[in-house]
Order: structure tokens, then sequence, then C-alpha cells
């Protein structure tokens, strides 16, 4: 295959495709996501990242400054009819690298800027020359390949390139020799805290303080773990937020911090600049505060911490630059108290390479145990709510919800509970919660663009009990509070480092876990709190557990330390593998086109014996693999996500997952064999079809 034959030349370039798909739909994640521009407002790269919007040439138009989006990236606002004439002005400025619409994503509240960027999954039989001829036809330049995901690279647009980063990606979805085109877009960032109003001492979360507002049995049993260990400084915990004060006394001694990093200034002091940046004292706090006879205790105070500033935006180069970091770095457990501040967010391929390649690579191979908090507006992690009563009606209807970051299969997401035991209001909940763990109890809030924050309708007007999280704040007068501590902390931001404080108490007393055997095992050890109010705000009941042991509000449980860190200690080494067991089923069957449910197909097994390893072969042909998803069901009850909606434009998939390809598998080692083992199949968008033609399980003990 040459650039010059003229049939490939024109399947390079695109042609054919619809015109009015071009600027109207958004790739991302496999799915196509409509968007629509924002009709007032544009970015703006200036040539020299000194230069100001002000230093371009005079212009009739009224263009108001607003902000940087990102080193370099202004974005800039002028009335609505003047939009198009503004951009021309602007794109031909000699001063001016490239300007772009601001998109929003049909039913959602937040912008999407665009980046120069754009991430190509091509077909594993392409050469170099033949990845070069499709995207040189397009006016892109080769930057990267993408870590851990074969045949996929980053390009970056030329002076060539005649489209933007969205048209350009959806006429390469069209190339059946490209699986996957997407942008490399940027979303503002959500810090998942919000401040109360209440004030307590006392450090509730970690042991039983005997105040009436606080259950006997509402804290993590710490005190318990400690006896086995109080953390290792070789455990290092990265928190990556928005800054910490480094000078704070809790934050002192030997070896206590490591490989500090600063995205947003792009230097190596995270320290907090403007008054508003006090979200990751607190977090650090939580997890790692020291313990030196002063001020409060972290859950793993001899544990190191690695704090990382982020940009404040989401797009994919910042994603891989913390989690890069904090692999290269030695981090051990990724905190990660933070959001997009969209409702419906998936991640890119970029995104999900980078957090899967900590999980799996990190740690020499044990892999990062990576931690997201799960948000704060009462709303589904991945899940359909009817909106209404919201501000101006941004939000009306039945709504998408989705957190891409949460729903990632190898992470920690965690949900919030009260000091009695109960649901925190705020709390975001739904299938992919992990564990749950203490935070206060305040309204559900969400982060509205050009707003600020708001109570999500409808709502509340009863009185929430329940106490608030006790931590670090920053030094002197700036901060949550006047002094260097805050009782007013709270959300699912103080939920998760609690988990990640746990996570680095185990791996401090057994080093050789891999991240999915902590996560499995902070799961297995949670206690089993049980809520059985109606939500306040939307009435569900959803506070109790199902066959497999599983809640909607709570995942497997709230966490317990003393439990975790004991188990953590004793898990025993591994059999060696003396014999395997293979079966299949052969029988095909219709993947349903657009139905939920999809289809299921079952494999028994009788050995009883603990599995050590697994492998799983699948067969499928289907018109369009990046509609489908795979799980597969163990006999506990207990699902493993083998394959995401990313096989883009493929037909035939013929897969073996193992525990390399498939890290999330080792959740089921040690465990018995015997019994139904079910892969589901699920076609998650109308119009194609196909057949699943057999799979089957290999079983080594």
């Amino acid at each position: 295959m040459t650039a010059s034959n003229p049939r490939r030349r024109q399947q390079y370039q695109g042609i054919g495709v619809p015109e009015d798909s071009l600027s109207s739909i958004l790739q991302r994640g496999g799915e196509e996501l409509a968007i629509d521009k924002v009709p007032d407002r544009f970015t703006l790269k200036l040539s020299h990242p000194q230069q100001t919007v002000q230093d371009l040439p005079s212009s009739a138009i009224a263009v108001a400054y607003l902000h940087s989006v990102s080193p370099g990236v202004k974005e800039v606002q002028v009335k609505a009819t003047d939009l198009d004439e503004a951009m021309h002005f602007v794109r031909q400025s000699d001063q001016t690298q490239y300007a772009s619409h601001i998109y929003q994503i049909q039913g959602d509240v937040d912008v999407l800027y665009l980046t120069n960027q754009i991430t190509i999954l091509f077909a594993n039989e392409l050469d170099e020359f033949e990845r070069e001829a499709i995207a040189n036809a397009f006016g892109l330049r080769y930057l990267k390949p993408v870590d851990g995901i074969n045949q996929a690279y980053v390009y970056e647009l030329t002076a060539a390139a005649t489209e933007n980063p969205i048209k350009i990606s959806n006429r390469l979805t069209w190339n059946p020799l490209v699986l996957m085109a997407e942008p490399n877009i940027v979303v503002k960032s959500q810090s998942f805290y919000y401040p109360s109003d209440s004030l307590y001492p006392q450090q509730w979360y970690l042991h039983s303080s005997g105040n009436e507002q606080q259950l006997e049995d509402a804290h993590i049993f710490v005190e318990t773990a400690w006896d086995i260990t109080r953390g290792s400084r070789s455990i290092v915990v990265a928190v990556t937020d928005d800054s910490v004060d480094l000078n704070h006394p809790d934050f002192q001694g030997f070896g206590k911090i490591v490989a500090p990093l600063d995205l947003k200034d792009q230097d190596f002091l995270p320290l907090p600049e403007t008054v508003f940046e006090n979200h990751g004292t607190a977090c650090a706090g939580i997890a790692v505060a020291e313990e030196n006879g002063e001020g409060i205790v972290g859950v793993a105070p001899g544990c190191a911490l690695m704090p990382i500033r982020t940009s404040g935006y989401l797009d994919d180069e910042s994603i891989e630059k913390i989690f890069n970091w904090a692999i290269e770095k030695g981090a051990a457990v990724i905190s990660c108290s933070w959001g997009a501040s969209g409702v419906y967010f998936p991640l890119s391929l970029r995104q999900r390479a980078a957090m899967t390649k900590a999980v799996t690579t990190g740690r020499n191979g044990k892999g990062c145990v990576v931690v997201f908090a799960a948000g704060n507006a009462n709303r589904p992690i991945n899940g359909r709510v009817n909106e209404q009563g919201w501000p101006n009606n941004t939000l009306n209807g039945e709504t998408k919800w989705l957190s891409g970051f949460a729903i990632h299969p190898d992470v920690i997401t965690v949900s919030a509970c009260t000091s009695f035991n109960q649901k925190s209001a705020y709390s975001n909940w739904g299938n992919g919660i992990s564990v749950c763990a203490p935070s206060n109890n305040e309204f559900p809030k969400i982060w509205l663009p050009n707003i600020g924050f708001v109570n999500t309708p409808p709502i509340v007007l009863q009185q929430l009990a329940g106490l608030g999280i006790l931590t670090t704040d920053r030094t002197g007068a700036t901060g949550y509070d006047q002094a260097d501590y805050t009782a007013t902390f709270g959300g699912t931001s103080s939920a998760a480092p609690v988990v990640a404080g746990i996570a680095a108490l185990m791996l401090s007393a057994n080093p050789n876990l891999t991240a999915q055997q902590v996560r499995e095992m902070i799961q297995q050890t949670a206690d089993k709190i049980v809520d059985p109010q109606a939500d306040l705000q939307l009435g569900y009941q959803l506070g109790d557990y199902d066959a497999q042991g599983y809640s909607q509000w709570f995942g497997y449980g709230k966490v317990n330390a003393e439990k975790a860190v004991k188990l953590a200690q004793t898990q025993p080494i591994p059999q060696v593998i003396s014999r395997s067991v293979q079966q299949q089923n052969k029988q095909i069957y219709i993947i349903p086109d657009n139905d939920p449910l999809g289809v299921s197909s079952e494999i028994v097994v009788t050995e009883a014996s603990l599995i050590q390893g697994i492998q799983v072969s699948v067969n499928i042909e289907h018109q369009y693999l990046g509609d489908l998803s795979i799980e597969l069901f163990a006999p506990n009850g207990q699902t493993i996500l083998l394959q995401n909606r990313n096989l883009g434009t493929q037909t035939q998939l013929k897969q073996i997952y193992t525990l390399n390809n498939s890290p999330f598998l080792a959740q089921l080692l040690q465990l018995s064999a015997a019994g139904k083992w079910r892969l589901v199949i699920i076609d998650h968008v109308i119009c194609h079809t196909g057949q699943l033609q057999s799979w089957g399980l290999t079983l080594e003990f």
C-alpha cells in the first residue's frame, strides 16, 4: 500500500464522510458524543507565552480576555454575532499559533477546549510507512506512542492541517485501517470538597471518641492496625491535588517529602498560591500526617508523601504526566480527590491507558494502588436521573451521568458515610463504587461554569447530622480556618485519602502485594454498614446489599483498617502451579443489538481447587466491535471487565485474556474454581450486530 494510490489516498483523507457530523460529534472513549459550539467564546494560542490578547493588532471587534486555559492557551469572549469574524481576524495574525471553537457536550454543564493533538489507534497489520501516510494526509506529525496500547500513537496538527482535531478525528474513524481516533480535549478539574460550618476537635474517623454525634463503630479501627505497622517511609503516597503546604509541621520529618512536582507552574515546589488552594493540604493530612506529638495524625503517619500539584485541567497530557511521574518516582499509592467538572465524561484512550499503566507497571510490576473520590452531587457515577429544578434549567429531563475516572476498572472508588454509619447526603453512588469511608454530612453540590458550587436540586431542607473531618490546613490565617488545622473538611475528597492511607499501611505490612490484591482485600474486609433510610433528595433506598454483598451506596462496605492490614500481613504465598483444567463453550449466540442485558454464555466447573492462574479465550464476530463490552462473572458473583468499548472498527476478536494483559483477573486468584462461570457481552449502541462464536476457560491450580 502506498500513499500514491489514488483510491487509498481518498480513503486516508476521509472523502465521503457526512459533513454534518464532522463538527457535531466528539469521539471519546469508544463513544460518539453529540456536541455544540459555544456561541460567544473561543481559545487562542499565541506564538510567544508572554504575549496577551491585547498584543494583537487592533480590530474593530471587541475582544474580551477571560482567562488562561492551560500554559499559553487563552480563552476570549466576543459577541455571538462577532464570533466568526473575530476568529478569522486572530487566525490571520502571524502572532497566532491556532484559534479554536469551544464546545459543549449536549445535556452537559461544562465546556471542552481543543488542543492540537490527536490519538490514533491503528489496525494491527499496519506498518510505520502506512501509519505515516494516513497521518500525513491530514497534516499530522508523529509525537509519541501511547504506553501499553499496541498500535496507538499521539500526533499533533501542523500548519498543513486544514481542519480542527474534532473534524479530523471524525474523518479518521471512517477509515477501515483506523480503529479509533480521539482529539485531546481539555476540561476543568473539579475538587470533590466543600467545607461545612461545624468544628469538632477530635479525629473521630480514626477511633471512637464517645461523642453523641458518633456511633461506636463509625470509625475505621486504625489503632489496632497501628499495632502491626504505622507505615514505612519506603511506601510513598502520592497526593495529586491543587497544592500542599510543605511548611506545615505535620509534613516534616526525615524522608517525609519525596519527589514533589508542580504541573501548574512547571517546577518542583507544589505550594499553594491563591487563597482557594487549600484542598490538597487537607487531603494529604488525612492520609499521612506525621506522628510528631502535635496536631493531628494521618492514617499512615510513617509513610512518605509525594505532593503533585495538578494543572487544574484534565487533558490527556496532564493525566499522563501525573501518573507517569508517580510511577517513575516510586509512588505505591496515588490518591485523587478530584474528577472532571462535566456531567458526562468518558475517559479518552490515553487517560485510560495512563491509569492502567500505573496499576499494572508501577512498583516494579506490582502496580500502584490508585484511589479516586466518587464525587459529591448525589448522582450515579454511571447512570440516569430525571433532572428538574436546576439553575437556568441547566439540566432538564432524563440525564446520563458518567464519571470516567471513578468507573475505571483498575481504581478503588470511594463513596462517603457519616459518623452515624449512614450515607452522606452528597455522596455519589452506583455500580463501580468499591468501598465507603467516613466523612462529613452536607448538602449535595456540584460546580457549574460561570456560577460556581451550587446545591443540586431538589434542595434538601432537612437538617443533616454528622461530624466533620479534622485535618491539616494551610499554616497561618489563609486556609479553611484561621488556625493550622480545620474541622470543616469533608466530601468524598476526605473519604478517598482515608482509603489511600489504609492501602499504604497494608503495603507497609506486606510490600509484595499487587495493586489488585490490595483492592480486593480492602473490599473483602469492609464492614457491611446498612442505611435503611430513603435518600432525602431523590428518594432512593440503596443502603442494603445484594446477594453478592454489594451496595450501590457503600460498595462492599465501610473500610476497616484493622482487618485489611491483618489480612495483608498474613497473605499466603501462592502455591506452585501443578495442573490445569481447560473447558470451552462452542455454542454460537446472537449478540442482541443495543440491549443492556446483552447475551450470557455459561461454563460449569466441577474442580473445587483454589485458582492459581486463569486465562479466558473469546471468539466474536461483529460489524463494529467498538459497540461491545465483555464481562466475566465468577461463581462467587464477582465481575471482571475483560474488554471495554475500545475496539473501534474491528470486526473480529480472537483474544486470550491473561493476568498479564488483563491484571484485573488477579482478583479471582485463591478462589474456588467450582461453580457456574458466565461470559456476558453487551452491545451498547444501535445499528451493528454480531455473534459470539465460542469462549473458553483455562484454570491453573
